[in-house]
Parts: C-alpha cells; sequence; structure tokens
C-alpha cells in the first residue's frame, strides 16, 4: 500500500517511483509496515519450531499420513525461497515486489488456519524469567532478614537436595529469598510465590546474573555481523556482477553465503563436541577471531574500491557500475560465514552448558536477541563514529553515496573494537565460574538450544556432520 502506483488509484497522485510522489502517507504506510514486519518475523523465530515439536509429538492413526507429507513440505519450503531469491531482483515495480510476498503469506496464513482444529494445543508452562524476578521480589521484602547460616533455614521443594547445590557465595544476599520465617506458616508462605523461593530458584538467579558480563561481550559481534545485510549487500549492489555472460542475481550471493556459513557450522559443531566445558568460550573466541579478519579484510578490500573508483572518475556517479567484480568481496562475506557459525553455535553450546536447566528451551532466542540489540548498536556506533570524523572540520566518513564514504575507516574501527572485545572475553572467560557437566551425557550445539540426546561416541558424531 506504500507504492505510489497503489494509492494513486484512490488519491489522485501521481504514479511514477519519483520523489514527488511519495508523500507522507506513503512514507507512514511503509514504516508501519517495516515494524509490522519485524514484530511478525519475531513472532516466528519464536513461535514455529516449538509448534512444530508440539505437533511432533502427537501420536494417532493420522501418523503416517503426515508423514507422507514431510518431504513434499519439505521440498516447497526449501524451492519457493530459492525462486523467489531468483525472480523477485528481476520483477521492476514495487508494487508487484511487495504484492507478491504479501499474498504468499495470505495464502500460507489460510493454509495454517485449515488445521486449527485439530492442532495440539499446550497450556503455556509460566517463564523462567519470573522466577527471576520472584528472586528479586522476595529478597525486597526481607531485606532486614539475616544471612542464613544454616541449610535447614533455606525452603526446597519436593525432590531438591541440597547437596546439588553448590550455594555459592556470589551474590549471596539472593539467598535470603529461600530463608523460611518462622513467624510465619511454611505453607502460607508456599502458597504466596513472591515471598518465598526455592534454593533452585535461587540458584537459578544467581547464574542469570553471572552470565551477563560474558552475553555483555558478545554485543560487538552483532555489531560486526550486520554489516554483512547493509555496506556489504550494498557495495556488492554497485559493483560488477559478471560471471561470463551471465549477470549473477545479487540473492545468489547471499545463497553462497548461506551456504558457506553451513559449512562452517559443521566444523564448529564437530569442534563443540570435544569438550562441553571449555569448547564452547574458545569457540566464541574464534567467533570474535573471525571477526577482527573479517573487518580488516574489508578494510582492505574497500581501499581497493575506492581506488578503482578514483582512477575511472565516479566519485559523483553513484549509480554507475564500479569496474571490479564483485567477487572481491566473498573474502570479507566467507569470513562473516566463519563469525556467524561459530558465534551461534558456541553461544548456544555455552548457554546450554552454563546455563539454568527451566532456560534451556528459550537459549535460541537469546542467541537471536544478541545479535538483533547487535545490529541496533550498529546504528549507533555509524553516528557516533560519524560525529567523531567530523570533528575539527573534517569530511563525515559516511557520506549520502558509498563512493564519497570511508567505510574502510570505519572498518578499521570495528577491527580494533573486535580486538578490544576480544581481550575483555578472555578475561572475563577465564574468571568466569564454569558449571561441570562433564559427566551429563548430552551434547547440545545447535542454534536452536534444543536437547538432543549423545550416544557418547564423539568420533561418529563428528563424522555425521558431514554426511
Amino acid at each position: 500500500m506504500s507504492t505510489p502506483p497503489v494509492l494513486a488509484n484512490s488519491t489522485g497522485t501521481c504514479k511514477q517511483y519519483e520523489p514527488h510522489c511519495i508523500g507522507h502517507t506513503q512514507k507512514a504506510l511503509f514504516y508501519t509496515g517495516m515494524a509490522m514486519l519485524a514484530v511478525g518475523i519475531a513472532g516466528h523465530l519464536v513461535s514455529v519450531q516449538p509448534f512444530l515439536d508440539e505437533q511432533e509429538d502427537r501420536v494417532n492413526n493420522n501418523t503416517p499420513i503426515r508423514d507422507c507429507l514431510k518431504l513434499p513440505g519439505f521440498t516447497l519450503v526449501v524451492i519457493i525461497p530459492i525462486v523467489g531469491a531468483i525472480a523477485l531482483p528481476y520483477i521492476k515495480p514495487w508494487s508487484l515486489r511487495f504484492g507478491i510476498p504479501a499474498i504468499c503469506t495470505v495464502v500460507a496464513t489460510l493454509l495454517f488456519f485449515t488445521g486449527w482444529r485439530t492442532y495440539d494445543k499446550v497450556e503455556p508452562q509460566g517463564s523462567p524469567l519470573t522466577n527471576v524476578c520472584r528472586v528479586f521480589v522476595a529478597v525486597a521484602f526481607k531485606r532486614s532478614q539475616p544471612f542464613p547460616l544454616d541449610s535447614k533455614q533455606l525452603y526446597k521443594k519436593d525432590g531438591e537436595d541440597l547437596q546439588s547445590f553448590s550455594r555459592t557465595r556470589f551474590l549471596r544476599c539472593l539467598e535470603k529469598a529461600a530463608v523460611i520465617s518462622p513467624d510465619e506458616k511454611l505453607e502460607d508462605q508456599v502458597n504466596n510465590r513472591w515471598r518465598l523461593c526455592s534454593v533452585a530458584e535461587v540458584e537459578d538467579a544467581k547464574i542469570a546474573l553471572r552470565m551477563i558480563p560474558m552475553w555483555l561481550t558478545f554485543i560487538v559481534c552483532g555489531i560486526v555481523s550486520s554489516i554483512g545485510n547493509t555496506y556489504f549487500v550494498e557495495q556488492a549492489n554497485h559493483m560488477n556482477r559478471k560471471l561470463g555472460k551471465w549477470n549473477v542475481p545479487l540473492p545468489i550471493l547471499l545463497l553462497l553465503f548461506a551456504w558457506v556459513k553451513s559449512l562452517f557450522a559443521s566444523f564448529a559443531s564437530c569442534f563443540l563436541k570435544k569438550s562441553k566445558k571449555y569448547a564452547p568460550p574458545t569457540g566464541i573466541a574464534i567467533a570474535m577471531i573471525f571477526s577482527i579478519l573479517c573487518c580488516i579484510t574489508a578494510a582492505r578490500i574497500e581501499i581497493r574500491r575506492l581506488r578503482v573508483i578514483r582512477k575511472h572518475g565516479l566519485l559523483d556517479k553513484p549509480d554507475e557500475k564500479i569496474p571490479m567484480s564483485v567477487f572481491w568481496l566473498l573474502f570479507q562475506f566467507f569470513l562473516l560465514a566463519g563469525l556467524d557459525s561459530f558465534f551461534e553455535k558456541s553461544i548456544a553450546a555455552f548457554y546450554n552448558h552454563q546455563s539454568p536447566e527451566s532456560m534451556r528451551k528459550y537459549l535460541g532466542f537469546f542467541t537471536k536477541g544478541v545479535f538483533g540489540l547487535g545490529f541496533m548498536c550498529s546504528v549507533l556506533s555509524v553516528y557516533v563514529v560519524g560525529k567523531i570524523s567530523e570533528k575539527g572540520g573534517k569530511t563525515n566518513w559516511f557520506q549520502f553515496t558509498l563512493n564519497k564514504s570511508r567505510l574502510d575507516r570505519y572498518y578499521w574501527v570495528l577491527a580494533g573494537l573486535s580486538s578490544v572485545n576480544l581481550l575483555v572475553f578472555v578475561l572475563v572467560a577465564s574468571s568466569y565460574r564454569y558449571k561441570n557437566r562433564e559427566a551429563v551425557d548430552e551434547d547440545v550445539v545447535d542454534t536452536g538450544g534444543a536437547g538432543v540426546p549423545s550416544d557418547g561416541n564423539n568420533e561418529a558424531e563428528c563424522c555425521s556432520c558431514f554426511g
């Protein structure tokens, strides 16, 4: 609805894709659509996989029929995005570019609702974040209580063994949340969930808080990862994409990036199977090294691109194709694929091995949240770096066109920031108190954070990564 031809039918405004044809109404609809798209994608990421898992657990007479439908359904899921990625760039009118996905989404929504009556519907189980909040509320109510000296003063639920919890001295004040008040009946305290927490819930809150310093170091990786979807793509869009006589569509390069990313993910999975305790932080450090190399490589290639622009007098011709092969960008794209793969797999394994048991099903969302926060911080970093670069009357590194911008200097800044972040991460990771889960017979390296049982044969599993 934000495109000029669509609104022109009812408003009588011009139908051309020109600046004077785009008014406040079109802009309001466009940005509203962008916001709704972000909400929709967020709901999709959070809901689809758990929903499929719930339906997969269902056992009835229709199971053989559903199994027969899996292969064609999976084929459509793979083929449609590939066909769309190749075909949509050749469709010029934006009304059709936006309209075709909109129609497909409507059809998909109607198909989804056709099975509404037959879906398994599971009741909500509550959020583990609520339990963490309960601990802080209970501590606030009991702030005048003395620290518990005897474990018998602490409340535990049936099946909880006090000996299984370390009762770490870190944030020991939170243990007040589990202190049983002698002035009230235990039953009344248990019924008031915001006044009394179990020892297990207190320890879960401690672990969650202990992970925050390390979690903050992940944001820089998200900042570096964001440039792959922004500046890398914009660079590629104005470079020579000829491969023989074929003008390679930009989505093909992104699909190639996705394929290399899956290859790196296989290596990362095999690496993380070697050790459950120290492999995840090591993998995160490897991802940060990839981020440094990616930024350095991107800076060097951008310097070469700017030289070609100056040589051919294209500084004031932003729409002209730059006579430099787009395949020069593959180096930085592949390094970025290594960053994304090792980071996603390693951070998922780290969360799985070190986070509270109650939070494990939410681990994949934490990973996506880190990347999302990094994407938002990348906008802030561009603004800050731009303001600093223009001090003293100098030219801002970020101009209206890439040809006049100095992305190479911004990439060097990100390389330096990534290097400092790596040092900070090493310090935080070396002082982190790791949970010893070597005895647990499970291994999770999937980015979704779902538990995958392990048979203990690491070598066989490693080989299966490439099979």
